[in-house]
């Protein structure tokens, strides 16, 4: 009959089976932090990040540097407010000091412009409209239901944007909206992190 095994010792055979870490796994394990806390500093104090860069060794730097590339990578979002395009120029230019395919890096991010000038121009016009198209639906279901309750056709001064419901429908659609940026903007972030 089979032995019955604690979670604790199944644990501890799945560890004993993937075997000892690599040189290069601890190395990454102790750098990429190190390139994330670095450029974390970078995006809130500024400074330098070749200078920072230059106090590893090459074996080292290589994983400071993946950890610096992904916090600035991450921090690159939607043009939404004058603060997010201030933080993703400071992202874009951090980058171009760690990476080195300056020309690939390039064509990511003229792919990035393309995609943050639709959402502040076009995208900008579609999000009002739809905020207009929804303020006019709700208003006139309040303005429905006011008169089946009251049975006045008296004028009513409707102001649905501060209702809860009008609120987390727009978040709602406003997601929607927004999505397909997000999506294209999440794939051009990978190529980011494929480029060396």
């Amino acid at each position: 009959m089979d032995e019955i095994k604690s979670a604790r010792e199944i644990a501890a055979e799945k560890v004993a089976g993937l075997g000892e870490a690599t040189e290069e796994e601890r190395l990454g394990w102790k750098y990429v932090p190190e390139g994330e806390r670095l450029a974390t500093q970078y995006l809130k104090e500024g400074g330098n990040l070749v200078l920072e860069l230059g106090k590893y060794d090459d074996k080292a730097r290589k994983h400071v540097t993946r950890g610096v590339a992904n916090v600035l990578v991450r921090n690159i979002n939607l043009p939404d407010s004058d603060l997010a395009r201030g933080g993703n120029k400071r992202s874009m230019d951090g980058l171009k000091l760690v990476k080195t395919n300056q020309v690939a890096l390039e064509n990511v991010f003229s792919q990035m412009r393309r995609i943050f000038d639709h959402y502040s121009g076009q995208g900008k016009e579609q999000r009002r409209q739809a905020y207009e198209a929804l303020k006019a639906e709700f208003e006139a279901q309040v303005r429905q239901s006011l008169q089946q309750q009251l049975g006045a056709f008296g004028r009513f001064r409707i102001d649905v944007e501060k209702q809860p419901q009008f609120q987390a429908e727009w978040r709602r659609r406003q997601l929607q909206l927004d999505s397909q940026y997000h999506t294209l903007l999440e794939e051009l972030r990978q190529e980011l992190l494929a480029i060396p």
